[in-house]
């Protein structure tokens, strides 16, 4: 039976995540998560999608992502995913796959939605009780979005950019709406 056709638009944010096979770890230490952010940040780059929010769980990423082309999202994920379970495999002397099937999306349809989305994929790691507040977790995009951080791999979603005038505006508002 062939694989359903996923929706994407071009222009169209989505949240993208992707987990470990079984649950299993897809990180094992910090030299694992710069590999992954390197390759997932030159993929997009390569196939025109942006990155606006992230998060790198143990046994499973969160992405926010828009992609240029209907296209572009698949080859980026595609690109990136071979790449790292490639060397994944090759640094921890393993075989087979880290991924359960394919990556999951959902189109995120409206503003209030984006800004959801955002703050969801950022609190995972208060959620899974790993940390108090989300900015003690290094692997996360909340940094730049607070403001205590520039990442290259992060492009700023419009909606975000309008939250102020000022890094500094744009940071306190975001910060009033994680504690919401």
């Amino acid at each position: 039976m062939p694989r359903r056709a996923r929706l994407v638009l071009p222009n169209q944010p989505l949240h993208v995540t992707q987990r470990g096979v079984n649950r299993a770890a897809i990180f094992l230490d910090d030299e694992d998560r710069h590999h992954y952010r390197r390759l997932l940040r030159e993929a997009c780059s390569v196939y025109c999608v942006a990155i606006h929010a992230f998060v790198l769980m143990d046994n499973h990423v969160h992405l926010l992502l828009t992609p240029q082309t209907a296209a572009s999202l698949a080859l980026a994920m595609r690109v990136s995913g071979q790449s790292y379970v490639q060397a994944f495999n090759a640094r921890h002397r393993r075989s087979g796959t880290l991924w359960q099937g394919r990556f999951n999306s959902c189109l995120v349809d409206s503003d209030r939605y984006l800004l959801t989305v955002c703050r969801y994929i950022e609190l995972n790691p208060v959620r899974a009780a790993m940390v108090a507040q989300p900015q003690d977790y290094r692997w996360s995009s909340v940094h730049t979005h607070l403001g205590t951080a520039c990442d290259p791999l992060i492009s700023p979603h419009p909606l975000y950019l309008g939250l102020g005038n000022t890094i500094e505006a744009r940071a306190s508002a975001y910060r009033l709406s994680l504690q919401a």
